[in-house]
This record gives C-alpha cells, structure tokens and sequence, in this order.
C-alpha cells in the first residue's frame, strides 16, 4: 500500500494522542490542532505528524522517498465524518408525503394513515436485493463524495423476518464491497406492521422469537434497536426485545424520546446502550442519568430540522458534562440527506455549538456511537487513516459557516485517495 505524505497543512484538526474514546462536556471544544503542519500515512494507518517549522518538502519528502505527496497549503486536514445513525438502505423515496407535511399532517398523523415507516415497509418485499443493494452502493458513494468515511446502517423498513434479513444481508454485501467502515444494527422493531394492528404484543414475539434468532444465527448485525417511543414500542416491549438481543450478543443502540418524554433514555441507561438517539424531549431526569453512563446521546438535526420537531437540548447538555454525538438520519421519510458537513453545520445554526464541539460530535463522538473510536474519528498515531483535506478556506469556522457546499477536495480512507472533488 503505497505512502502518502501531505505537507504544508494550514490547520491539521482533530490531532488526539489522550486516548480518549470520546469526548466529554468542555472537552468537546478541544480537538486539538497544528498549524503548518504535515501528517504521513503509510499502510492504512497515521504514523506521523508535527509542524512544518522550516522544514521543506523536500527535506520531508527525503526522509519518507516512496510516499506520495499531497500539499495542502491552505487547506484543513480533519478526520472524515463519522455518521453514527443512518437508514439508508430503503426501496424508494417518500416526496409525496413531504408534500403531505407540507399542508401540515404530523408525523404521528402520517404514520397512522400507513405512511411513513409503513410506507416503506411496503414497498421492500417487491424489490430485488440486488437492486436495493446498488441503489444503496449509490447513496454510500454520495455520503462518501462529501466526507463520510464511517457509516451505521439499520434494518427497519421490512418489519417481517423475510425483508429484515434481506435488508441485513445488503448491508452485509456493502460491507464487503464499500471504503466506508460500517456497522449494522437490526431494527425490526421499527414500527408494528399493519398485519399486526391491534395486536403489538404478537410483533414483540415474533422480533423475539423468529427474527433475532435468524439475524444472529446468519451473523447479520452487530447492535439492535428499538424505536421506544409514543405510539410506537413502549418500555416494556423494549425491555423483552433488549434481554433477547443481549442474549445474542447484541448490544443496544435506541430510538428514544423523538416524539415524547418516553423513558427510552432511561432504559437505554439501563442495559447500558451504546447510545441513545433523536433526544428531542430531554429534561433534567435524563440528563442525570446519562452522566453516569457509558452510553452516547446521539442527535439527530436533519430530523427535527425536516420536520419541525422542538430541537434537543444540545447545549445544556454539554454544560452539565455529556458527551454528544451528531448524525445524519439519512432516510426517505423524515431526514433524506446523509450530508454531514449540512450536519456540521447545523450544529452550530440551530444547537449553538462552536464549530470545534461540532467537529467533535461529528467525528470522535460518532465514532464512539458505533464502537469505531479505538480507530477513528481523531488524528492519533495508529488509527485508521480516513482523513479529509478541505479546499482552500480561512479555518475551521468556515466549514459549518459556509454551508450548502461541498469543502471537501480529497477524501482519503483506510489509507487510499478515494476521491478528489474539483
């Protein structure tokens, strides 16, 4: 695998040698970073950086002659995204029901007029897996063009053992095929099916009894969720749904508190999930109980941005000590952009996060959402070299300041130039 040498950094951020696996309340304003710097990649893995001083490239480029060399003069050097919450591999997109919002339905209202979720649903038992699988290799190259280099990817939108494994088994083929790292969660608890209308209890059985069985016996997922929420799975499905998957070795990562104050916080604190996602109604009681844990809050702004949700309380937060995490949420119905420099962006717009808490979330926290931050998400001697260099701009502000765009001119992952943006 061939070396790349790249000099003449203007600002290398993200540059971590704590160990630390994420990032915590004001530590979140501290990524660390270089000025004039120069970072070497060799093998798939960052083994050196410092400053310039007065070394040139020439003499930089003697010591490491075999490496090829990037100049990144003016540019910013940061680790890529790592996007911790994503749907995104579902059979079609959903625009009409955006219009449907736009004339002021709730996504409660479309939901129970068998859109949304259901809506999807539908429409997964007649599509092939290959065709799922190339319209979905599509999006991971789009998300890829703007800076992602670490994805997960939840099943969700079968709801029947049937079309949850083919969803899995997709992703398991984009995982074999893609630059990106991804993980897999199972989330066949994503809504009940209208074949089980009435009867919720039947669908917890048949998550339990018939689809965790098979996911694991295929080696298919590596974390499940559940979508514990109003008007859809309470804290007692998702207490039975959780003790199955742990028995499998499936740790938890949960949809919770989107739509009310639902207790999924709480018993994603519990059975100690890796993280807890959407948060948009987080009061004291939650905050509490995720300092004492080990688990991720996770936001999600292209959500409550795309539907009009109240926003998480992102910046209490991080004053009272969290860790945060920010994702994407890319799927067809309630967030249809996987762009996390949009993400970045947002951060700073509508949660008030200083561009380096931004930077932090999006990357050190994401990767620590999806059990990736031993290798990713910092620029640490030894991780995984997925690394962005952006175009030409006057810092780090820039980047969520200057949204609507893409600033990412090179994207390099495990080592490899993947893209170059012109």
């Amino acid at each position: 695998m061939a070396n790349i040498l790249i000099v003449n950094i203007k600002e290398l951020i993200g540059v971590d040698e704590s160990g630390r696996l994420a990032a915590r309340g004001r530590e979140m304003g501290e990524p660390g970073l270089l000025h004039d710097a120069y970072l070497l990649i060799s093998d798939g893995k960052i083994v050196d950086y410092g400053k310039m001083h007065a070394r040139s490239v020439a003499s930089l480029a003697g010591s490491f002659p075999d490496a090829q060399v990037l100049d990144a003069a003016g540019r910013l050097v940061m680790p890529a995204f790592c996007d911790a919450h994503t749907h995104l591999v579902y059979p079609a997109s959903r625009e009409l029901e955006y219009i449907d919002k736009i004339k002021g339905l709730s996504y409660e209202e479309i939901a129970k007029r068998g859109g949304g979720i259901l809506n999807t649903a539908a429409r997964m038992g007649s599509i092939s897996e290959k065709e799922l699988f190339e319209s979905a290799q599509y999006r991971l190259h789009e998300i890829m063009r703007m800076g992602t280099g670490a994805v997960e990817i939840k099943s969700g939108y079968g709801l029947t053992p049937e079309t949850e494994l083919k969803m899995l088994r997709v992703i398991r083929k984009l995982k074999e095929t893609s630059p990106l790292s991804i993980k897999a969660t199972f989330l066949g608890a994503h809504a009940v099916p209208l074949a089980f209308k009435g009867n919720q209890a039947a669908y917890v059985d048949q998550v339990i009894n018939e689809m965790i069985p098979a996911v694991a016996g295929e080696d298919l997922a590596d974390y499940i969720d559940v979508f514990c929420d109003k008007g859809f799975f309470t804290v007692e499905d998702t207490d039975r749904i959780l003790n199955a998957g742990m028995k499998y070795g499936l740790r938890p990562k949960i949809h919770a508190n989107e739509l009310a104050n639902s207790g999924g916080i709480q018993v994603g604190v519990k059975y100690n999930a890796l993280s807890v996602d959407h948060l948009e109604y987080t009061g004291d009681d939650e905050i509490e109980a995720l300092l004492t844990a080990e688990t991720m809050p996770v936001i999600l702004p292209g959500a409550a941005f795309f539907l009009g949700m109240p926003l998480a309380p992102a910046r209490k937060m991080i004053d009272a000590g969290l860790p945060l995490a920010m994702a994407s949420d890319f799927n067809p119905g309630s967030s249809p952009s996987g762009n996390m420099q949009l993400i970045l962006s947002m951060a700073s717009i509508l949660y008030r996060l200083i561009p380096e808490e931004g930077l932090l979330a999006t990357t050190l926290n994401g990767a620590y959402a999806m059990g990736l931050s031993e290798e990713l998400g910092s620029i640490s001697k030894g991780k995984t070299a997925n690394v962005l260099i952006s175009h030409p701009m006057p810092g780090l502000a820039y980047m969520p300041y200057y949204y609507g765009t893409n600033k990412i001119e090179t994207v390099i992952l495990n080592g490899k130039i993947q893209i170059v943006n012109h």
